[in-house]
C-alpha cells in the first residue's frame, strides 16, 4: 500500500479579534492614582492584603504600576495594611 504525501500549508495564526474590556481606571476616566483614595485602593487588594495581579485587575502596565506605587506609600503611612487576616477583612 502506498501512503500519500501530505503537502505542506503554512500555519495560520489566529488574530486576536476581540475587545478587551476596560479597566476600572478607563471606565471612571481616572488619570491619577491617589495613595490617599485607601476605597480605590483597596479594590486592588486581595483579602490577604496582597496586591493583584494585572490579568485580574484588567489594567494596563502604566496603571497596574501607578496602583503598585500607591498602595505601598498608602501602606508606609499606615492608610492601608501590610497583612489583614481573611475573616477581618
Amino acid at each position: 500500500m502506498q501512503q500519500r504525501r501530505r503537502e505542506s500549508r503554512p500555519m495560520r495564526l489566529k488574530s486576536a479579534t476581540y475587545q478587551r474590556k476596560p479597566s476600572y481606571l478607563d471606565e471612571h476616566s481616572i488619570d491619577y492614582v491617589d495613595y490617599k483614595d485607601v476605597k480605590l485602593l483597596q479594590r486592588f487588594i486581595s483579602p490577604q492584603g496582597k496586591v493583584l495581579p494585572k490579568r485580574i485587575t484588567r489594567l494596563a502596565t502604566t496603571q497596574q504600576r501607578q496602583v503598585t506605587q500607591a498602595i505601598k506609600r498608602a501602606r508606609h503611612l499606615a492608610l492601608l495594611p501590610f497583612v489583614t487576616d481573611a475573616d477581618t477583612y
